[in-house]
């Protein structure tokens, strides 16, 4: 963060300062909520939760050299006292937002955010200092600790804003005002909260909604293969970028194909010029993650040849996702465990088939171990269902339901879709599917793990590496 005061942050935040000998002493470190990443001139936020009240660490923050607590309440060592410890935390970020000056770039849709995120964050770096949201820190409490994280040497501030429930993007976007802003997809993540689509809709094109007026340098960047996002463009005063298949779309991809090792290529074209891309990542789906990167980043002045040689070398920088790793045995585990919805796994499933094709002529088989995907509401039943009918479809070889209900629908939707014999089971739990796959597996095999995060199926995708760890695990 850049440097403040302790009296200067009281004032930002509204706060009363307690214990506090010297209200000149600086904050010179970053804002943490996190006891153990304090450190020397670290600012202390302390949250209550449910289970652990972060005031109970403030002596101990202090002591490993933190400048103050930002709190709720007097804690005996120095502190800055608030009635709301969020919304201080939410100034304060709006306060240094603003102080720089940085271009800030927000990104938000109902699936690929995290992956397009770091895909924009690789490429932008490479152009100048940027500051991104690590992991999937995209709520009331991350945006804003990832936001104080920016210095002044930042030049971009790349955010990624989650939402389930109208009025959020409109809220993050108050903290942090972005000057581009990027809409993924409307898809069927968080629907059961929502009430269907048109409300996912409205809830995501809040932040067009935010983005300055295009004289003033505001950008709304626009899926033009979602006709639910690309009806935003009349809900924004912002310039309209459009990225997609589409022959439309102002930075487009054509000549699409997937790489024997189910890597996508394809010829990317932007406004000022065309250049080839071959991906690190895996599966189709990412061809549409990296157009809005290479949206983004055409829009803030880098050339066709530039982004494509940036996408062609990025890689992966959030676990779980895709992470696609092979045994010393020749056995390959996905791991895609961290989250899950109808479009990411109808996307993990064909990326499946595509790593998997190249080891089906040596007797390799495909195996898709999945479990619930949450938040669905009244569509549950059917999504489930679907998917396990895709997997048939696709001729995956083996498909394994892990859990309770929504893991049997998907067996039965497999099941009804002509996977009569072995080529479908559902077991109770995760031990359950390690067991099974533990005694089955051979050499050529692909594996895919994936369900929603609530389920933890990263642990089936851990066992597994765990269990052909007697020479060293090659990473692609």
């Amino acid at each position: 963060m850049i440097t403040l005061s302790l009296a200067e942050i009281a004032e930002i935040v509204g706060g009363r300062m307690h214990d506090i000998p010297d209200a000149s002493a600086e904050v010179t470190g970053p804002v943490v909520r996190d006891s153990r990443e304090a450190g020397p001139g670290s600012l202390f936020v302390a949250f209550v939760g449910e289970r652990v009240d972060g005031h109970d660490f403030a002596a101990q923050v202090v002591e490993a050299g933190a400048a103050a607590v930002l709190g709720s309440r007097p804690v005996g060592v120095p502190a800055i006292v608030v009635e709301d410890v969020q919304a201080a935390l939410g100034a304060l970020a709006r306060h240094v937002v603003r102080r720089l000056g940085t271009t800030l770039v927000a990104l938000t849709g109902s699936a690929g955010k995290t992956s397009t995120k770091d895909l924009i964050a690789q490429v932008l770096r490479r152009k100048a200092p940027t500051v991104f949201t690590p992991g999937s820190m995209n709520n009331e409490v991350g945006l804003p600790l990832t936001a104080l994280t920016a210095t002044d040497e930042t030049k971009f501030l790349v955010l990624e804003m989650g939402a389930r429930g109208i009025g959020h993007i409109r809220y993050l976007c108050e903290l942090t005002p972005p000057r581009i802003g990027l809409v993924l997809n409307v898809g069927s993540a968080h629907i059961g909260e929502f009430g269907g689509r048109e409300q996912i809709a409205q809830a995501k094109g809040e932040l067009v909604e935010a983005l300055p007026p295009a004289e003033e340098g505001g950008t709304a960047i626009l899926n033009a293969d979602d006709p639910l996002v690309r009806a935003m463009a009349s809900r924004t005063m912002a310039k309209v970028i459009l990225f997609g298949e589409s022959g439309e779309a102002d930075v487009r991809a054509e000549n699409v194909r997937l790489t024997d090792t189910g890597q996508p290529s394809f010829s990317l074209h932007t406004p000022s010029g065309a250049s080839d891309v071959t991906m690190r990542l895996y599966g189709e789906h990412h061809v549409s993650n990296a157009l809005a990167a290479a949206a983004v980043a055409h829009e803030l002045g880098m050339s066709a040849d530039e982004i494509a040689t940036a996408l062609s070398e990025a890689g992966s920088l959030s676990r779980w996702r895709m992470e696609v790793t092979e045994r010393p045995d020749g056995v390959t585990v996905v791991n895609d465990a961290y989250n899950a919805n109808p479009e990411s796994m109808k996307a993990a499933l064909r990326a499946l088939v595509a790593i998997g094709e190249a080891s089906r002529a040596k007797g390799g088989r495909t195996w898709a171990v999945l479990g619930k995907m949450a938040e669905l509401g009244d569509e549950a039943l059917a999504e489930h269902d679907a998917v396990g009918r895709l997997a048939v479809r696709l001729n995956v070889s083996k498909l394994v339901a892990v859990g309770g209900r929504e893991a049997r629908w998907l067996q039965l939707g497999a099941y009804n879709e002509g996977s009569w014999g072995e080529e479908s089971v559902h077991v109770s739990d995760a031990q359950a599917a390690v067991d099974l796959l533990r005694s089955e597996l051979r050499p050529g095999d692909v594996v895919l793990v994936k369900a929603s995060r609530s389920v933890g199926l990263e642990s089936v995708a851990t066992a597994l590496l765990e269990t052909g760890a007697e020479g060293e695990v090659a990473a692609r």
